[in-house]
């Protein structure tokens, strides 16, 4: 499988919570880190999704955004994922900065150098990834 996305997240499904239209879909990407993505019913259905399902969360670096690591951060973003900043690769407009998770794990976001610098993430700083779970893409092998 080839994608675009820039974070590919190889996770186990733990949980598949139904709704009337959507779903939430629970995965286990390392020990004590888990991402929650909001797909339709349909999708579950059609990918065979249940606990023990082997699952990619594709994930845009665009739709991550970070912010300063903070135990009192509260945010409608279902997905928390604490890292330490591992890189930082600017442009002209935008910085692609990746944090690295647990159990090796690794994500970037892609956000405005004008934030990266208000924000203060360099190499070494703690960060925490907010990711929307309708944001998050599921496929499976």
């Amino acid at each position: 499988m080839k994608t675009s996305a820039r974070n590919a997240l190889r996770g186990t499904v733990t949980a598949v919570t139904d709704g009337a239209v959507n779903a939430e879909v629970t995965l286990k990407i390392a020990d004590g880190l888990e991402v929650v993505a909001v797909i339709t019913r349909q999708s579950v259905a059609d990918l065979a999704l249940a606990p023990g399902r082997e699952v990619i969360a594709l994930i845009k670096s665009s739709f991550v955004i970070l912010a300063k690591d903070s135990d009192d951060l509260r945010t409608s973003a279902r997905n928390h994922l604490k890292g330490v900043v591992v890189g930082c690769d600017d442009g002209a407009v935008n910085s692609e900065v990746t944090l690295a998770l647990d159990d090796g794990k690794t994500l970037t976001a892609t956000i405005t150098r004008e934030s990266r610098r208000e924000l203060d993430l360099k190499v070494g700083a703690m960060a925490v990834a907010l990711i929307k779970a309708s944001h998050v893409i599921l496929a499976v092998e």
